[in-house]
């Protein structure tokens, strides 16, 4: 379902699923990533929900905390994001220890990758974009994805480009959220 049409990047609150069918395929990048065939595969079949809270703290510092689960309730990641662009360390079960930063990027045009900065819709990003750089440092990969609104097919979507990097590895990838609503009280 498409996203609603006053939804802007200063608020991407809701329950989001990925639609497969629209989204690149990222199993190359978990394969890249080191998960395993099993989780993978899980992965691969399986529905995927994000439920998003987007807000500012007592400071005016914007957060976003996404609550990922698989079909049938099964955990996924947990992304606490704080946007303002300090690193911060994390243990993930299925990423390992990563450290990441998030921000708000106003203008599209200081977004120096053309695969990341492209495709967006301008009301739907007029407040400009989320960009997420998070590295695994032990791996030795990183990824870097930039948030936002496109129009996909006709219809605005809430929408994720990476850009993930393994020594000479390089993949592009945009993964496309359908809007179910609101995040249930109990989530």
């Amino acid at each position: 379902m498409a996203a609603p049409a006053p939804m802007t990047t200063l608020d991407i609150s809701g329950r989001w699923t990925m639609n497969k069918t629209l989204s690149d395929d990222t199993t190359d990048v978990l394969t890249h990533q080191g998960i395993g065939w099993v989780t993978r595969n899980a992965i691969y079949y399986a529905t995927i929900t994000l439920d998003i809270n987007h807000y500012k703290d007592s400071t005016g510092v914007e957060h976003i905390d996404i609550k990922q689960t698989l079909t049938g309730g099964v955990g996924g990641t947990t992304e606490l994001r704080t946007l303002d662009w300090v690193e911060r360390g994390h243990r993930d079960h299925l990423f390992g220890s990563v450290v990441g930063q998030s921000r708000r990027v106003a203008e599209l045009s200081s977004i120096e990758d053309e695969f990341l900065a492209k495709d967006w819709d301008a009301e739907g990003v007029k407040d400009g974009v989320v960009e997420s750089y998070v590295v695994n440092e032990e791996k030795g990969w990183s990824a870097r994805q930039v948030w936002g609104f496109e129009m996909v097919k006709g219809e605005k979507r809430y929408t994720r480009h990476l850009r993930f990097q393994l020594d000479d590895v390089v993949l592009l990838k945009k993964m496309v959220y359908d809007y179910v609503g609101p995040v249930p009280a109990a989530a």
